[in-house]
């Protein structure tokens, strides 16, 4: 068996054997797993509430239910630490892969039953109880996959995550629309919720990553402490380590503003559902799939620091394409420009932006510090979403606010360019480098 997938394997073109090896192939399992719960409280109940007749400001008020997510490293050192009772023997990562699993379907299918009629309060409820198992999900997705590739392979690795992701997210989202359609909602949400099964066969397949470290159990309120707050203490200790946050902060704010409010636009603009599965889920599909593949050609060729600078120059602009769809108006062309645009931006975006973070990554604490910087990458957009934007549209109209996201996207352009003429991309990367080194030999 195996020596006929390593000839299947050098049977392919040279360009493209490091993306059939084992642990990438995870990665894009890991990642369709990890895009679904996404998309189940985020495009997918945006559409579900505007079509009930919701108002604005109370839908964008749901997307602080990915608030979750922004605050995961508050728990991810439990998921370092903690040693799950029966499940543990299978591994710390494992046994964490398959209860998150568990959790986010019966999440996802709880936020199916629920319907307006029940109370937005119960709605908001179910949605911030999927984003919880979503956000724990993602800890444990996240440190499997950085502990599964090995360095050389994080390029590659992100690519295949961001693929999977993509699949995720856009399978969820189109199959909830369609079985929705003519089954109902809570049917949708059911078999959308059998997307845990990828990260659930990774882990029987793959077992425990290779680089993980064992977790140093606590003893006593001082170690314990210690447990929590170590990983984010040692993060903070490197060069540069407040100036790389802010830029983790700032450079997602714009992208995060227009994407959560794109499905208004969308409704407002009376594109039909069949519609937006066509363009934003369908389109935006393989146009994200030719970003991932544009990002992995740059990443290879031109280096971590300038492939960076185009995605946050393309992801800004790609804005702009937002705010002439709503001049435009219902353009079902000129909706194919915008979202492929868009999600070509992304798609580079998210390979090379995840490679840079991921380099920034402990071994010893890959779960905490990954959440982290994950977390920190949209906390302000989505904050601002949630309790501004549907405001903000209401107030001064589609165009102008999507003209506001561009610009509110240039100040982390400006503040990644400074860093890399400051030599601090370099010198955070190589310090990480260097402290795991030193670890593996302890």
């Amino acid at each position: 068996m195996t020596s006929s997938i390593s000839r299947w394997r050098d049977s392919l073109p040279l360009s493209l054997r490091p993306y059939a090896e084992s642990a990438p192939l995870a990665a894009l399992l890991l990642g369709i797993s990890s895009g679904f719960p996404y998309a189940m409280i985020g495009a997918t109940l945006t559409t579900r509430l505007a079509q009930d007749g919701i108002t604005k400001r109370t839908v964008t008020a749901f997307s602080l239910a990915f608030l979750v997510y922004n605050f995961k490293f508050l728990w991810a050192p439990l998921v370092d630490q903690a040693r799950l009772p029966l499940l543990g023997r299978f591994g710390q990562r494992v046994s964490w892969l398959w209860l998150a699993s568990v959790l986010v379907a019966a999440a996802t299918i709880f936020l199916g039953l629920v319907t307006p009629a029940d109370g937005l309060p119960l709605m908001a409820f179910a949605a911030i109880a999927l984003g919880a198992a979503g956000a724990t999900f993602d800890i444990v997705i996240d440190a499997y996959r950085i502990e599964l590739l090995s360095p050389e392979q994080l390029g590659v690795g992100s690519g295949m995550s961001q693929y999977g992701w993509r699949i995720g997210s856009v399978t969820a989202g189109s199959l909830a629309l369609l079985v929705a359609a003519d089954a109902g909602w809570a049917l949708a949400y059911g078999l959308c919720a059998l997307l845990v099964l990828p990260a659930v066969v990774v882990g029987v397949l793959m077992g425990e990553p290779l680089r993980r470290r064992a977790p140093i159990v606590a003893k006593g309120f001082s170690q314990t402490v210690a447990a929590v707050f170590g990983p984010l203490a040692e993060f903070f200790r490197r060069r540069g380590a407040l100036l790389v946050l802010l830029f983790v902060l700032l450079h997602k704010i714009g992208d995060t503003l227009a994407n959560l409010t794109l499905r208004l636009l969308l409704n407002d603009l009376q594109f039909t559902n069949d519609e937006i599965a066509k363009y934003d889920v369908g389109f935006g599909f393989i146009a994200y799939l030719i970003g991932i593949f544009i990002g992995g050609i740059l990443y290879a060729r031109l280096g971590l620091k300038r492939s960076v600078l185009i995605a946050l120059v393309l992801m800004a602009v790609s804005n702009l394409s937002f705010a002439a769809l709503a001049a435009i108006g219902h353009s079902p062309w000129f909706l194919a420009f915008t979202i492929g645009f868009e999600n070509i931006a992304s798609g580079i975006g998210g390979v090379v932006i995840v490679a840079y973070l991921s380099a920034l990554c402990s071994l010893n604490f890959t779960a905490t510090q990954f959440a982290l910087l994950s977390a920190a990458a949209s906390i302000v957009g989505r904050v601002l979403t949630g309790s501004t934007a549907g405001a903000m549209i209401e107030a001064f109209g589609y165009v102008e606010f999507y003209v506001l996201t561009t610009l509110i996207a240039l100040p982390g352009v400006f503040l990644f360019a400074w860093m890399w003429r400051a030599g601090l991309i370099d010198s955070s990367i190589a310090d990480n480098e260097r402290a795991n080194a030193e670890s593996a030999k302890v």
